[in-house]
């Protein structure tokens, strides 16, 4: 708000425009004028400093520039709202430094990071440190600009599959392990050409880091920020993330960010109790404290906190363009009553258990992202059936453009995780979410989640041998990659890993000596690029129009048929799936056009380990009634086999 008392000075850096910007949440640059931001004043280079706290009584700035002594730098409160600034001469990027803050409260000293700070110290350290974000030089202009220029819904009809990975435990470097780097983590640098080489001959679209944002426990991968304006220091610094996108965006490969605006966490040395009050979370423990991950929630009632939050989305698609975010744990903020009893929650003005401060906030945020970083995705973690998530916040919805179908997840992995023969009496679930598949735009995940905490890795969820393990793998792939959606798969899927994820070592790359490992990350690179090559795979994923069933009542033999088509029906595949190890010779489908279907892909080839079963090219068909069709076609369906054919309207 402007400034209203004569006494309140002016500061050169911070306008009265900003503060009310600032009190009226859009503030949306905010990340250029708070924080620590290296500036000339007066002729004399420095660093201005700026932050928010309502109910302190004096702010200082401590480092080893004044031996960390309280009352030698102090800030001047600039409003009634409770933003704090000052200028320091000469001190430059590199400058370590908090907040001193004596609160008004209790008239205690708290010592604070920066929660606007751009880099901070490696943990255990957790000082703020100068940083500047402007001086790295980028080189995706090309990529940019062909975000800015494609329409905001062009991500509809493209091919989407996505790699998620965890930085740390990807790859380690085990000869550099010192004090500095005690877990040999691998730095931005070095993971940007060893994942780029790897996921372009892997043939993803994407790549989707878990949080990168600091974080003091490694543990906890990130999902306990501190700081949402600083790249973790475990991997390097600042310009060094900038460098890993930049390089991803010179290689075709989109980057998006795990981002979490759902809770952070109590330590002390951050946004807790930031000055003597409870200002970035809800001070009733029935709203602030989720007593699951033992954090606190953000008060999205407050206009400085959903500023802050928005200020950060932006940040990292603007300072360090990324491609998008997925907003991590949306149910939580959704509802006031999230894992909670009877009695532990405060229903809203209405009496419901909607939390409709974050419902408005959400809207502001996909809003906002979507009218200054057209072509960016905003992806939503939410695991109920709350309605209209990706719809648009025009037509009542939440505004998010995908969301993780959590519902096809479980189904999927449950009917998989059944032997062969017990799998007729499932046909249900994986036939259920073809009811819903179109409610929302949705990605189809396999992620993190699901192969740690005693879940198993996916060669493990599944029964058999060996053999039909991976069998069952490559035919679950499959059948997630031709179910509409796009596609997002975690880092161990696609070795065959036998071990579940542990963060704190890195991936069992040794699987790939073994035989149905190898061929099974061929199989994976095969099919990404059959993904992208054939238009019917995506170019109707959100829309009923390009699916079509043409058998899934066969239960007893546990077999399932469908059609993709592309956007101008010109291009149809077939897809047929048998669920068990059973081979199955002449089987009959009816089919929505006659002419020759030709094989183009057969997950039971030899080369991916299969046994080598298949239909010789393809099949012609006849004109004869089969169901509901006219004209129908005889295929052999291999044991535990995904087979996709091409229609063409003659033999080529």
């Amino acid at each position: 708000m402007p400034n209203k008392s004569k006494n309140i000075p002016k500061d050169k850096f911070i306008t009265d425009f900003d503060l009310h910007l600032f009190a009226n949440t859009t503030f949306y640059r905010i990340y250029d004028k708070f924080g620590a931001q290296i500036h000339e004043q007066d002729g004399v280079m420095g660093v201005h400093f700026a932050t928010w706290a309502p109910n302190a009584e004096k702010i200082s700035i401590i480092g080893d520039f004044n031996s960390w002594q309280d009352g030698v730098n102090e800030m001047t409160k600039l409003n009634e709202g409770g933003v704090w600034s000052c200028f320091i001469p000469g001190i430059d990027e590199g400058t370590v430094y908090k907040y001193s803050i004596k609160s008004k409260v209790d008239g205690y000293l708290r010592r604070k990071t920066d929660p606007y700070a751009f880099y901070c110290e490696l943990r255990p350290n957790n000082a703020s440190v100068v940083a500047n974000i402007n001086k790295y030089q980028w080189d995706d202009k090309e990529w940019m600009d062909r975000k800015i220029e494609e329409p905001q819904h062009t991500f509809k009809t493209k091919p989407i599959s996505i790699y998620e990975l965890h930085l740390g435990s990807w790859k380690k470097d085990y000869n550099n392990i010192n004090y500095a780097n005690d877990w040999g983590y691998k730095t931005y640098k070095q993971y940007a050409y060893e994942i780029t080489d790897y996921v372009k001959k892997m043939g993803y679209t994407h790549v989707e880091l878990l949080p990168v944002m600091e974080h003091p426990l490694d543990i906890s991968w990130g999902y306990q920020v501190t700081n949402y304006y600083a790249p973790t220091s475990r991997y390097g610094k600042p310009e060094d993330l900038m460098f890993f996108i930049d390089h991803c965006h010179q290689n075709g490969i989109g980057v998006i960010l795990d981002w979490v605006p759902a809770h952070f966490p109590t330590d002390e040395h951050s946004l807790a109790y930031f000055d003597g009050k409870q200002i970035y979370a809800y001070e009733s423990w029935q709203k602030g404290f989720h007593k699951d991950w033992g954090t606190y929630i953000f008060d999205y009632g407050r206009n400085e906190v959903q500023n802050f939050l928005l200020g950060s989305a932006l940040f990292w698609l603007d300072k360090y363009h990324a491609d998008g975010l997925r907003v991590d744990a949306v149910a939580s903020m959704l509802y006031l009553d999230y894992s909670r009893e009877h009695g532990e929650w405060e229903p809203n003005i209405h009496g419901g258990r909607e939390n409709l401060e974050a419902i408005n906030f959400i809207k502001h945020l996909n809003d906002i992202v979507h009218k200054y970083f057209p072509g960016n995705y905003m992806i939503a973690e939410e695991s109920t059936a709350w309605p209209g998530v990706t719809h648009s916040v025009h037509d009542g919805g939440l505004g998010f453009d995908m969301k993780w179908n959590m519902g096809w997840m479980n189904d999927i992995l449950l009917y998989f995780s059944k032997e062969p023969i017990h799998r007729k009496y499932h046909q249900s679930k994986i036939t259920f979410s073809l009811w819903y598949a179109f409610s929302e735009n949705f990605i189809l995940p396999v992620s993190h989640d699901e192969v740690v905490h005693g879940k198993k890795t996916l060669v493990e969820k599944v029964p058999g041998d060996n053999w039909q393990k991976f069998a069952n793998v490559r035919l679950f792939l499959g059948f997630m990659f031709a179910h509409p959606g796009k596609k997002l798969n975690f880092m161990t899927t696609d070795i065959g890993q036998y071990n579940e994820w542990y963060s704190e070592k890195e991936m069992d790359w040794g699987v790939l000596d073994i035989e149905l490992n190898k061929k099974l990350n061929q199989y994976m690179q095969d099919i990404n690029k059959l993904y992208k090559k054939y238009r019917a795979f995506f170019e109707v994923d959100f829309d009923s129009r390009g699916f079509q069933w043409l058998d899934f009542s066969d239960a007893a033999n546990s077999v399932l048929a469908f059609v993709r088509k592309s956007d101008d029906e010109k291009q149809i595949l077939m897809f047929t799936f048998n669920m068990t190890p059973v081979e199955r010779a002449d089987y009959t489908f009816g089919v929505p056009k006659p002419g020759y279907y030709k094989e183009i892909f057969n997950s039971d080839a030899e080369t991916y380990g299969g046994s080598g079963k298949g239909n010789m090219g393809g099949k012609r068909t006849s004109h004869k009634q089969h169901q509901q069709w006219e004209y129908c076609v005889k295929v052999t369906l291999p044991p535990l086999a995904m087979n996709v054919f091409l229609w063409e309207e003659k033999e080529s």
